[in-house]
């Protein structure tokens, strides 16, 4: 018998969207003894729900597998250059109904594919521009999240873990459009600021760059959004010293560390004192003041 989940698997697989389990909660599963953190490549790994993302695929009966490995899970589909898929993704919780309208005031987001939520917010589908667009939060958009490179969002027919409402798609939406010039632009980050925001005191990182900043900083994310539970904290402020570093070096400002590392940290469901004092650690450590 196929279920509306493995239906809506096997549709995904049919577009060419590589697709892999979440737990209940929205969080990847955890990984087997056999993968600990950081034991190999995760995108090496056959296993298959371990590592997040890193697990999806568009092979059918592989997707299959994984579906029925994960009995009450929620399906996902990776996004980014692999699937094609860059998603903007609208809490209204956070303010993002009104970063929205202001969004489609200045024509910045076509009529597209998209998803009403289970947290009642609209995931928009546009087709990936073929360069790097990085998993985050849209600057300056309060309460919008970009998930491309990097990222994953829940697909339909998932169950959200608090409301308990579907994910549901749009009966008026048809396939994913072309993002508009101006939409990718509001994707990037702002440019680096000339200062790094380090303490006087602090010490000073000379010698060779960061060649590729950009991956570096999907890199530290990734490992907070693919930490299994009772790890995410001591992730973060991993991830809080890793970025820490790349403050130093002049390659992020550090208003956008902290708010990259903020959100990362609200998507692994950390509490705001946790996050906060994860992230003041890990610069502490590093010497920064965060």
């Amino acid at each position: 018998m196929i279920t509306p989940m493995m239906a809506a698997a096997l549709d995904a697989t049919g577009r060419g969207w590589p697709v892999f389990m979440l737990g209940r909660s929205k969080r990847p599963v955890a990984n087997c003894d056999d993968c600990p953190q950081g034991a190999h490549d995760p995108a090496t790994c056959g296993h298959l729900t371990c590592h997040g993302f890193y697990a999806a695929s568009t092979d059918p009966d592989r997707v299959a597998a994984i579906v029925n490995a994960v009995p009450g899970g929620q399906l996902a589909v990776r996004t980014g250059a692999g699937s094609g898929l860059v998603v903007v993704d609208v809490d209204p919780a956070h303010g993002g109904a009104d970063s929205l309208a202001e969004l489609v005031r200045c024509q910045l987001v076509p009529r597209t594919l998209w998803v009403l939520t289970g947290s009642f917010g609209h995931h928009l589908y546009y087709c990936h521009p073929g360069h790097e667009i990085v998993s985050r939060p849209m600057p300056n958009r309060p309460g919008i999240d970009i998930k491309a490179d990097g990222g994953y969002v829940v697909l339909p027919p998932s169950v959200h873990h608090r409301t308990r409402r579907p994910y549901v798609w749009a009966a008026d939406s048809g396939e994913p459009v072309e993002m508009p010039p101006p939409l990718i632009a509001a994707c990037q980050p702002p440019a680096p600021a000339k200062s790094t925001g380090v303490r006087p005191d602090a010490p000073t990182r000379s010698g060779k760059g960061i060649s590729h900043p950009q991956r570096l900083l999907t890199s530290h994310l990734n490992a907070v959004r693919n930490a299994p539970e009772g790890r995410r904290r001591t992730t973060l402020y991993g991830a809080s010293r890793g970025i820490a570093r790349m403050v130093l070096a002049g390659a992020i400002d550090q208003a956008d560390a902290v708010a990259v590392l903020t959100a990362v940290g609200e998507e692994a469901e950390q509490t705001a004192r946790d996050i906060a004092a994860a992230i003041t650690g890990g610069f502490r450590d590093e010497g920064i003041a965060a």
